[in-house]
């Protein structure tokens, strides 16, 4: 039998000896640290020489926070012309940088002290915590503030010794050649907080759904606690593993001086409300932060057409104008703190794509597609919207800006009738065959399949009526090929047009090219015959500007290029308004309501594409309607101009009265329907048009009575007076007899 006597001393044999293990265990570790530090200060000494020479240090924070990804903005202007926050764009980093006065002192101090309580006074590595860590002694991990914002900047989270002896070098290092203030801003802005939020600023808004600037110690107690454990401590997933973090860092807070008793006991029993709760009622700004984002989608709750058209403008405008790679751009976007102040009106683009996407207007009620463009005269893209129906994703196909069609007719006024007018090839009133001429095997005919009444039309007429023989006759016999094209080209920038199949009399004169043209190019062109004659590059953006503030491009001082002459420009305004203002003008169902309207219709020869194309004294816009896949489109009239006028109606409804404003370069005159010259006292039967002052028409001499008008079509504006006795033949006459010969 056992005596107890014995086994007692044995126990206390066991005892000595594990303590004496211990023991040697524990001197083991002071051993290895003394070692591990004493290396870690004869490299840092290494380093820090060679730093000294070559004045640079291993990490810089201002570099650092340049290629930390950053959450981008877009602004619009409001009603009242104030920029205000429309949306963000960010990849999986959501970051808001903000500066270190903006954070408030109850958010340093919690993050001081849960994470760092000698912050404040070691020189980046704290020692004890590091000693502390080896014997298990210390509840704040081994890595100070500082090493963990190295962490944070290099992105290692390697767990070897060579990181931790890199790690520890670069914050001494950091601390050496930057300020405390520097270091705890950046940490606060890098440090991962959960739900994609790197930063505070971002945490307090998808916790708070405020600013960091507004949080209370409570609240920011709560998101300091976040901090180890992202998941775990969410507060929204995971309330009740957030709250006992909570209470510990107030603990932590009071019993390091940092907050009052009475603040602890207001902090720990404040009501915490999240973003989730029923109870949450947004602020005003994050009220208004939520109606802005609102606006720049549409019902289906993703980016407008507006918002993809803008990154792509941005993108390909960092491509040309910067130097950026495609990726480089595209990274900038959505990692690069940009500041992109659009140019959209938040109205006009909510008016039209409710229209678009409920259909309003649409005689194709499921099928047909459509686009439009709407823009002010100097470039300004006030509204985009690429597809009729519900918009199913971010950065899909936008047919107003990436999807060319055939223009039909809507391309004559940029490659014949203006470019003639400007060269003084023809005027309101010249009187030109209705025939068919031939080029190249081509033959052109109306729309009627016919090919031509043989008659003598005005200019005005052809135009309003949309004949096709008359533009033909202008390209082939009176400015020529290489001349219309370079209109089209160079001077409209219709920069769809290919010159190996489209420098030809079809695709010239009645729009039958390779790949058309897009409504954004068409909007463009056509703001030039309401603006005195400039073309302006379109842009969706006034400015941007880099996270720190930078200009990168800016669009504020959009300088036009004058295309065609002001008097040319006022002429083919006038002449373009007679298309919605005869009653045999092919866009006379389409006048916008109140204003007047200059437009030119277009349809292609198969019946698959359908344009309207035009503006008011406010807005210019070009609208495309027909079939994804080519088809003929079989309603009645011009859909797309019905489109125009539903959209047109609705964004004019509340604006103040306006016509367009004359710029002195055309003057009104009546001129004679027979002659097509200015009228005389003689002419029986007169009209009035608009001129170039350089290329008014001389005065009609006298003619002779006919019964038989070559003008058989109705005029705008006719008087008819006593018949004269006598006419000479004039030029026209005698051209209708050369080409009927």
């Amino acid at each position: 039998m056992p005596q107890k006597g014995s086994s007692a001393a044995k126990k206390k044999k066991r005892k000595r000896l594990n303590d004496m293990s211990n023991a040697g265990a524990f001197f083991i570790s002071l051993l290895a640290i003394f070692c591990f530090t004493l290396v870690i200060v004869l490299g840092y000494v290494f380093i820090n020489a060679v730093t000294v020479v070559a004045g640079d240090p291993v990490i810089n924070l201002e570099s650092a926070r340049n290629n930390q990804n950053q959450t981008s903005f877009l602004y619009a202007k409001d009603s009242d012309g104030k920029q205000v926050e429309v949306l963000r764009l960010h990849g999986e980093e959501n970051r808001i940088w903000v500066d270190f006065d903006k954070i408030p002192k109850q958010m340093k101090d919690a993050f001081i002290a849960l994470e760092d309580k000698r912050f404040n006074s070691h020189h980046g590595v704290d020692w004890i915590r590091t000693i502390g860590v080896f014997v298990k002694q210390n509840d704040q991990g081994g890595s100070t503030i500082t090493q963990q914002l190295v962490k944070n900047i290099t992105g290692n989270n390697q767990v070897t010794y060579v990181r931790k002896y890199n790690e520890i070098l670069s914050a001494l290092n950091l601390e050496k050649n930057f300020s405390k203030d520097e270091i705890l801003e950046a940490y606060l802005n890098t440090i991962y907080l959960g739900q994609g939020c790197y930063g505070v600023e971002t945490a307090s808004e998808t916790y708070f759904g405020k600013a960091v600037g507004e949080l209370n110690i409570a609240e920011c107690a709560v998101i300091a606690s976040i901090t180890q454990m992202p998941y775990s401590y969410d507060p929204i997933n995971n309330p009740e593993n957030n709250r006992k973090r909570q209470i510990y860092c107030l603990d932590e807070m009071l019993d390091q001086g940092k907050i009052t008793k009475q603040e602890y006991d207001d902090a720990v029993n404040y009501k915490l409300i999240y973003t989730n709760d029923p109870d949450y009622v947004p602020n005003e700004a994050e009220l208004e932060r939520r109606e802005n984002e609102r606006n720049a989608k549409d019902s289906s709750e993703f980016q407008s057409f507006y918002v993809d058209y803008v990154i792509d403008d941005v993108i390909a405008r960092l491509q040309s104008d910067r130097g950026y790679s495609y990726n480089e751009a595209r990274d900038a976007i959505y990692g690069g703190g940009l500041r992109i102040y659009t140019a959209v009106d938040l109205d006009v683009q909510k008016k039209t794509e409710d229209i678009y996407v409920n259909r309003k207007g649409f005689e194709d009620k499921k099928n047909a597609q459509s686009a439009i463009t709407i823009m002010d005269y100097k470039g300004r893209v006030v509204a985009i919207v690429g597809q009729a129906g519900v918009k199913e994703g971010n950065r899909v196909l936008n047919r107003a800006s990436s999807s060319p069609r055939s223009p039909g007719s809507s391309i004559k006024p940029l490659t014949s009738y203006s470019p003639a007018i400007e060269l003084n090839e023809i005027t309101w009133s010249s009187y030109l065959l209705d025939s068919a001429v031939s080029y190249g095997g081509w033959r052109t005919h109306n729309a009627d399949g016919g090919y031509g009444s043989g008659s003598n039309v005005t200019v005005q007429n052809a135009l309003a009526r949309s004949l096709n023989t008359i533009p033909a006759r202008i390209i082939i016999n009176m400015i020529g090929i290489d001349k219309s094209y370079d209109y089209l080209v160079n001077k409209y920038h219709i920069t769809t047009a290919v010159e190996a199949s489209d420098k030809s009399a079809a695709p010239l004169s009645i729009g039958s090219m390779t790949y058309g043209a897009t409504s954004l190019e068409m909007t463009a062109a056509y703001a030039a015959f309401g603006n005195g004659g400039y073309y302006y590059k379109p842009y969706s953006f006034y400015y941007i500007e880099d996270a720190n503030g930078r200009i990168l491009i800016d669009n504020r001082n959009n300088k036009g290029e004058q295309v065609i002459s002001t008097g040319t420009a006022e002429v083919m305004r006038h002449l373009l308004m007679t298309v919605t203002t005869s009653s045999y003008g092919t866009g006379s169902s389409y006048k916008v309501s109140g204003f007047q309207t200059y437009a030119k219709t277009g349809t292609t020869d198969d019946n698959n594409d359908k344009w309207f194309v035009g503006g008011t004294p406010y807005y210019v816009a070009a609208v495309w309607y027909g079939y994804d896949i080519p088809e003929y489109i079989s309603t009645w009239g011009n859909p797309a101009g019905a489109v125009y006028k539903t959209v047109f109606d609705s964004i004019h409804e509340d604006l103040p009265d306006k016509e367009f404003e004359d710029l002195d370069g055309a003057v009104q005159k009546e001129y004679c329907l027979e002659t097509g010259k200015l009228a005389s006292s003689s002419c029986y039967s007169t009209a009035t048009g608009w001129y170039k002052k350089d290329n008014v028409p001389d005065y009609c001499t006298g003619h002779y009575y006919s019964s038989g008008d070559d003008s058989d079509d109705e005029e705008e504006d006719v008087k008819t007076t006593k018949p004269a006795a006598t006419q000479p033949q004039t030029s026209a006459a005698a051209e209708n007899k050369t080409e009927n010969e």
